[in-house]
């Protein structure tokens, strides 16, 4: 089942670990490919590690769009990461996706990788997915051919919430969620 707009009308660290065990589904040339969300981290206006902190600009202003829109960013020029907007339009609130476990893995994926490790990272799940810039701004939506769908309705993994990872500011911030039985979570 689709995840509806209203689930992401809500503060970035009330959606975060909501989102874990929800399934981060990529349509590329009429195949669709499946990642249970394993790994989230929140971000907000009141955060000094969120892209719009300091300003809205014409680089981070999808992170201001309405809730279940996407931001998409490239990080050490070279990777990219997917963040779902949340709260509301002209607030900055958005969560990444941190890390996804696939259920069938993309033709283009090497064989000579560890499965259950192509999705650990923001990167990692982004290169796996083809997500790019191109697709920022969009809605999450099947004619967009990237949506959420719900978790089951039995999921009952225990959730961990801890600091984020790789940050010089907001350090202290306990905003980061993972299911810990899950090898695809990223490493410290």
């Amino acid at each position: 089942m689709l995840v509806e707009k209203s689930f992401f009308e809500r503060p970035a660290c009330e959606v975060a670990p909501d989102l874990l065990g929800c399934i981060l589904v990529r349509r590329i040339d009429g195949q669709e490919y499946r990642g249970m969300i394993v790994e989230t981290e929140a971000y907000d206006a009141t955060d000094p590690a969120c892209h719009g902190y300091s300003r809205k600009t014409s680089r981070n202003s999808a992170i201001f769009g309405q809730p279940n829109t996407i931001y998409v960013y490239l990080i050490y020029g070279m990777y990219h990461c997917i963040n779902i907007v949340t709260d509301r339009g002209d607030f900055c609130s958005a969560v990444l996706i941190r890390a996804i476990e696939c259920d069938r893995l993309p033709s283009w994926s090497n064989p000579k990788d560890k499965p259950h490790r192509l999705g650990a990272g923001p990167g990692k799940l982004c290169k796996l997915f083809k997500i790019d810039r191109q697709l920022n701004g969009i809605t999450l939506c099947p004619e967009s051919d990237l949506w959420i769908e719900a978790r089951s309705p039995h999921f009952a993994e225990p959730i961990y919430q801890t600091t984020r990872i790789g940050l010089t500011k907001g350090v202290d911030t306990t905003w980061r969620w993972y299911l810990s039985d899950r090898q695809s979570v990223s490493r410290q």
